[in-house]
């Protein structure tokens, strides 16, 4: 089943958020680390594909009403 890029863009948006609150507590137990930099690098790229994925959806839906 093919999924749409909504649906995909909303998984990026959540594992994002997921990624940035692990860092958050990962920054407070152990400082910053490497680890802390990866997962913010992980949550910023899943933040930017999630927004590229809503943004192709409604371009996608405004060329389906023409």
């Amino acid at each position: 089943m093919k999924r749409s890029p909504l649906t995909s863009g909303i998984m990026y948006l959540v594992l994002g958020t997921l990624f940035v609150l692990l860092a958050i507590q990962n920054v407070n137990r152990s400082g910053w680390g490497f680890f802390s930099y990866f997962l913010v690098l992980l949550a910023t790229m899943d933040f930017g594909s999630g927004i590229r994925m809503i943004l192709l959806h409604r371009k996608i839906a405004s060329v389906k009403k023409k």
